[in-house]
């Protein structure tokens, strides 16, 4: 079993998925915009540049997402995305990358179990969670 994130926007997927894979070294492997997909006859012609399906790999792990219609668009609660960091300077470079433009929950920094662990909802409504675990 594999469990991986699927993100909704309200129109700014395409923008929010080029930003991680900035943000986060990542590669978007495919984008399927909602005028290409045979729904295509079945959206608006406002909504046929969004993204019906988007997938960015980063490793060995995957980030997906979509644009909603606006009509089914709820915004983000209840959940965050966690990204686990081997490395604190990097830990750090991601959390600050991700903030851009964002709020800050709270600053990355020591905690009594990790090295670097912050909280955040990046521009795009998104939140996250960063952390680097202590060393053994």
């Amino acid at each position: 079993m594999k469990l991986n994130p699927y993100l909704s926007f309200n129109g700014e997927c395409e923008a929010a998925f080029k930003f991680y894979e900035q943000c986060l070294g990542g590669q978007i492997e495919g984008m399927m915009r909602w005028g290409e997909s045979p729904m295509a006859e079945q959206v608006s012609l406002e909504w046929q540049h969004k993204i019906m399906h988007v997938q960015l790999t980063v490793g060995d792990q995957e980030l997906m997402g979509s644009d909603s219609p606006t009509e089914q668009f709820e915004q983000p609660k209840g959940f965050s995305v966690l990204i686990y960091v081997e490395d604190s300077a990097k830990a750090e470079q991601v959390f600050q990358s991700l903030a851009e433009n964002g709020t800050v929950k709270m600053p990355i920094q020591e905690t009594f179990w990790a090295a670097r662990f912050g909280m955040l909802v990046d521009q795009f409504g998104i939140p996250w969670m960063i952390n680097c675990d202590k060393a053994a």
